[in-house]
């Protein structure tokens, strides 16, 4: 992978706040409500899938031992 082809990750302003809300069918917790708020950002939601992606192409995982 060459450094042309990285995507830059999502800047935000010092003191953003997610403005998250609790699923009311069962428990979730404080976190992973975040963490569902801030993937339907389509900007965070790039950035994480060409993470796994690139994770998911690395040699180390398809080598074998």
């Amino acid at each position: 992978m060459k450094f042309k082809d990285l995507l830059k990750s999502p800047v935000f302003p010092a003191g953003h706040r997610w403005n998250f809300t609790k699923r009311k069918k069962g428990y979730e917790s404080d976190v992973t409500a975040l963490v569902r708020t801030m993937l339907e950002d389509e900007k965070i939601d790039a950035d994480q899938r060409f993470a796994w992606e690139r994770w998911r192409a690395e040699d180390r995982v398809t080598k074998k031992p």
